[in-house]
């Protein structure tokens, strides 16, 4: 699922991504990358401490080094073993840097991490063994700083048992290491060289101990990864988290075929009194009922609905490449009108399905409608979250906007109709009243009546006279579209196109600057690599409204 799918599959939208699991080929480990992300800023500030402790550790020992053993010499002079402190200094905050700004995957700067864990282990193991040392120093046992970084690594940063106890025992005979470059240089002789592993066994022990804290980090983390999957899907980061779900990324176990993933909250379900989550649970079955029944390819598509084993609701959407509408103008300004005209017929073909059923949509905003690219089509539109949809035959009570404890409120007041405002019966043409301010947004940026609070939006889409957009935005807009635009926003639905195939075929009849599939593929290729970085984390953002 896409971005959109994203926004869909939450309504109130979930998501998480397997921006790919960690499989064994990887790192031996199963673990769902949003976690590896966390673990590479942990490595981060990790490296980032070590940064600290290698300046202040210098300083500090300047001046013990002066006070205890050499009290007659400055306690400033450079010497030898600050050259080490000063490239640690240096590598570390580098490895802060990259864990911070590096499009590499986690697991990639992870296994950076492993290096960096040697390396600084060497550096230990040089400072405090080669260079003058104190007459007449002996051999003693001891746990050495090497020891005490394996314990934080192990800790801090997910690796599997195996590498870790290679690895760890690398670090651990940098110490040793050290002493015997010491002695092959003559600083220090310390008679027999088996002497060296003897001095730093407490180390060696501490691996076995560091080997044991990845085994239990791994597995928490492969519980976790065991805990999201839902039938043939493997769940992966969150994507965003809404008044109703979340929404996660995931991949089809055997088709590979990325996917988004809308699970209701379990608070949902558990409320305090049963109309919350009967509200919950029937938004999320329209949701699936619609979408499962919908073919037009505008249409966000569903792949899967069920129940876990622990009655968890759960719907499976693809995955879109793209952004919704709300952040593409948030980002980057009103659209022009060619380009508005041309996602308005997509959404109208999508709405003309569902209204050709009897259903209607109910929440037609800009955060509900996805624009992105489907194999080589741009500017392609996906109508998302049919959570709110509704057969017009549908007898009972209809809803209110009055909500509960907890639940979200039943469409959204900047883009509400009058007549669903006041809760009476709606058709098709509410969903064109919705359609004329998301036009009317996109033109010109702003929402077609303005207010902090909904009860002061509802009442001027009820008795305000909107003013026509050309009023509210330099750019030139053709007469035929601010009227179309008008008449979608007419108070009476008598008054308003009577449907959406009404409303596409006056579209096609208005003048406007050129826009199709070459502008909208020239579009998204400048704009791609400059709004990439942001759109991957707005689409959770997007779904989950």
């Amino acid at each position: 699922m896409s971005l959109m799918a994203h926004q869909q599959l939450i309504g109130p939208s979930p998501t998480s991504t397997p921006s790919s699991l960690l499989r064994t080929g990887k790192r031996g480990i199963d673990i769902p990358e949003d976690l590896l992300r966390e673990a590479s800023l942990r490595l981060g500030i990790l490296s980032l401490l070590g940064a600290v402790l290698w300046t202040v550790g210098t300083i500090a020992g300047h001046i013990a080094d002066n006070v205890l053993i050499r009290p007659n010499v400055r306690w400033a002079t450079f010497q030898s073993t600050d050259a080490i402190a000063v490239v640690m200094v240096i590598v570390s905050l580098a490895l802060f840097a990259y864990t911070r700004r590096s499009k590499q995957s986690p697991a990639i700067i992870l296994e950076i991490g492993l290096v960096y864990m040697v390396i600084s282990s060497l550096a230990l193991g040089l400072l405090w063994h080669v260079g003058d040392l104190p007459h007449g120093y002996q051999l003693t046992t001891q746990i050495s700083w090497v020891g005490a970084l394996l314990l934080m690594y192990a800790a801090i940063v997910p690796t599997p048992p195996r590498k870790m106890l290679v690895v760890g025992l690398i670090a651990a005979s940098m110490n040793p290491a050290a002493m015997l470059l010491a002695r092959a240089q003559g600083h220090w002789d310390f008679g027999n060289p088996f002497g060296a592993l003897l001095m730093h066994y407490p180390d060696y022990i501490l691996v076995g101990v560091a080997v044991l804290i990845s085994k239990v980090v791994t597995r928490l983390g492969q519980q976790v990864s065991k805990a999201r999957e839902l039938g043939s899907y493997q769940l992966g980061e969150l994507l965003g988290r809404g008044g109703m779900g979340e929404v996660y990324k995931a991949k089809h176990r055997m088709l590979a075929r990325p996917a988004a993933i809308k699970l209701i909250r379990a608070e949902m379900l558990g409320a305090a009194d049963d109309e919350t989550a009967k509200l919950a649970i029937t938004r999320f079955r329209r949701e699936a009922e619609a979408a499962a029944n919908l073919r037009s390819e505008h249409t966000v598509e569903l792949y899967d609905f069920g129940v876990t084993g622990e009655d968890t609701l759960y719907l499976v959407m693809e995955f879109l490449d793209g952004m919704d509408l709300e952040t593409l103008v948030r980002k980057e300004g009103p659209l022009t009108p060619g380009r508005v005209t041309y996602i308005l017929r997509q959404v109208c073909d999508s709405l003309d399905e569902a209204h050709s059923y009897g259903l209607v949509h109910r929440d037609i905003k800009p955060a509900n409608i996805h624009l992105g690219r489907v194999g080589r089509k741009h500017d392609f539109v996906k109508v998302m979250d049919f959570g709110l949809v509704k057969a017009v035959s549908d007898d009972g009570v209809e809803e209110t906007l009055a909500t509960v404890p907890g639940q979200m409120a039943l469409g959204t007041p900047a883009y509400m109709s009058p007549e669903m405002a006041l809760g009476e019966t709606v058709d098709a043409r509410t969903d064109i009243y919705a359609l004329g301010c998301v036009a009317y947004f996109l033109l010109t940026g702003e929402l077609v009546f303005g207010g902090e609070k909904a009860v002061n939006l509802i009442a001027k889409h009820l008795q305000a006279e909107p003013v026509p957009p050309s009023q509210r935005t330099t750019q030139q807009i053709p007469q035929a579209l601010e009227r179309l635009i008008m008449k979608c926003l007419a108070k009476n639905p008598i008054n308003r196109p009577q449907s959406a195939s009404e409303l596409s075929e006056a579209l096609s009849w208005v003048p406007a600057d050129a826009w199709g599939e070459k502008q909208a593929s020239q579009w998204w290729t400048q704009h791609r690599a400059a709004n990439l970085a942001s759109i991957t984390g707005s689409p959770a953002e997007l779904q989950t409204r």
